[in-house]
């Protein structure tokens, strides 16, 4: 089975070992698919363990509970990540996860930060992700401008 985070790699291979408390994450974003992954297959007990201690009072388990296991999981996206490396005591991971809960697709965007204790990567918080502008590498075509195909025709009756 491809491991459910997408990285193309086997579950075995990839996350399945960090979630069986057979290795440690070496990254935040590698934490951050394990813990998508264990969403994906309900492993509570991961979830659990891998929140930052301070935090695991405010965990609502029954509820992430429902969540993991009446959704269909169909993918993570990692838009963007700073620091988090072998290195590094804290991280933080931008990342999209799509599902369907209740037969209703979603997507969850989220800004993830991790932070180590004790050498080992836990998640601390998330916060709503905010979806950013498209900015275009070129103008704009107007419907009246010369088509970009280069057929001499303006763009609405050519490529538009």
């Amino acid at each position: 089975m491809n491991c459910p985070c997408g990285s193309e790699k086997t579950y075995a291979e990839c996350c399945e070992p960090i979630i069986k408390g057979e290795r440690q994450a070496e990254t935040a974003v590698e934490l951050m698919s394990a813990r998508y992954s264990a969403y994906t297959q309900a492993e509570m007990d991961f979830l659990f363990e891998s929140l930052h201690p301070d935090n695991r009072d405010e965990n609502d388990r029954d509820g992430s509970a429902d969540w993991a296991e009446n959704s269909t999981w169909h993918g993570l996206e990692v838009l963007d990540t700073k620091a988090g490396g072998p290195d590094d005591e804290q991280g933080m991971v931008e990342f999209v996860a799509t599902y369907t809960y209740n037969g209703d697709m979603a997507r969850y965007h989220e800004v993830a930060t991790f932070d180590k204790v004790d050498g080992n990567w836990h998640f601390t918080e998330g916060v709503p992700g905010v979806n950013k502008p498209v900015v275009r590498d070129e103008p704009k075509v107007g419907r009246n401008d010369p088509c970009p195909c280069g057929s001499g025709k303006k763009y609405k009756k050519c490529c538009g």
